[in-house]
């Protein structure tokens, strides 16, 4: 046998036990049909498993369901090395090498849409603020330092807006407003927001762009009278914001960009959702030990305490 039939001789077997599992829930023909093997390979496979399964296949075959089930319930968008992570949080001790082949072999793999970015309005003149965080976005205290930034979503209804704030210590998206408009009132919304469940104290630093927007006057008072100290990025240079950038990325690729959104009302809900429920209490961060950021703020109030 030559090297690579080994591999191509494995990779159904893993799939036909996945479908001989769920043979209960699913039509045999779906299954084959999305997970790309044959009907008569499968039932010439099955024929062929009378003998009792040896102790690794049953491991084999536990965990690759295990596999399959973190990967639907994180929304299809994690690679191996946050599946992994999520198997260890579930006490399976197993490589993460052993993880991606088994990834491979049912077919799992994030592959989200590209990103479009869509060109920001100018900024009118305004007084000039120093860059005071510097592109250092490192993890650590929070309430010490939020980014803000806004970015467009659209619908068959017309163009929603999404302003939001992210603690840099933990990475979680603190405050959030949306509208169908993006005027200086949906992100003075999002920092109220952000205010009524965290109280930073007086010298914390507030980043963003140079949009109209953060540059306005109602808005950086706002900002004065909550005792912030007001940073932002330098004009052509993106990277100073990157972890604000880096959100409104994610949440595209993996939630926006994956259907269609008809109204306005029904993008509020579906990013909402996405916010509380996945992206601020289940999704792994590479940068927090893989955890997510509500995890790991539960984490440090913990070792504070």
């Amino acid at each position: 046998m030559k090297k690579g039939d080994a591999h191509l001789r494995e990779k159904p077997r893993v799939i036909y036990a996945f479908i001989q599992d769920h043979g209960e829930e699913f039509s045999i023909a779906k299954m084959c049909n999305v997970l790309k093997v044959s009907k008569s390979g499968y039932y010439a496979w099955l024929k062929r498993a009378k003998a009792p399964l040896t102790e690794k296949q049953r491991q084999d075959k536990v965990l690759a369901q295990t596999i399959f089930q973190a990967f639907v319930k994180n929304l299809g968008v994690y690679g191996s090395p946050r599946i992994h992570a999520e198997l260890q949080a579930r006490q399976y001790h197993v490589s993460q090498k052993k993880v991606a082949n088994m990834m491979r072999e049912l077919g799992l793999k994030a592959t989200p849409p590209k990103v479009k970015f869509t060109k920001k309005k100018q900024a009118t003149p305004h007084a000039s603020y120093e860059n005071i965080v510097a592109s250092q976005f490192k993890v650590g205290q929070i309430n010490q330092v939020w980014v803000a930034d806004i970015t467009y979503i659209r619908t068959e209804e017309g163009w929603l807006y999404l302003a939001t704030l992210m603690d840099i210590g933990s990475r979680k998206i603190v405050g959030w407003a949306m509208a169908d408009h993006m005027e200086t009132s949906l992100i003075e919304e999002a920092l109220k927001h952000a205010l009524s469940v965290r109280k930073p104290a007086k010298g914390w630093i507030h980043h963003s762009d140079q949009g109209s927007q953060y540059t306005s006057q109602d808005y950086t008072q706002l900002l004065e009278k909550e005792a912030a100290q007001i940073s932002m990025s330098h004009k052509g240079r993106p990277g100073d914001n990157a972890c604000m950038e880096a959100f409104h990325s994610t949440i595209k690729k993996e939630c926006i960009y994956r259907q269609s959104i008809e109204t306005i009302q029904e993008g509020k809900k579906l990013v909402e959702h996405y916010i509380v429920y996945f992206y601020n209490e289940r999704r792994r961060h590479s940068s927090l030990g893989y955890l997510s950021p509500n995890q790991y703020e539960r984490q440090l109030l913990q070792t504070t305490a």
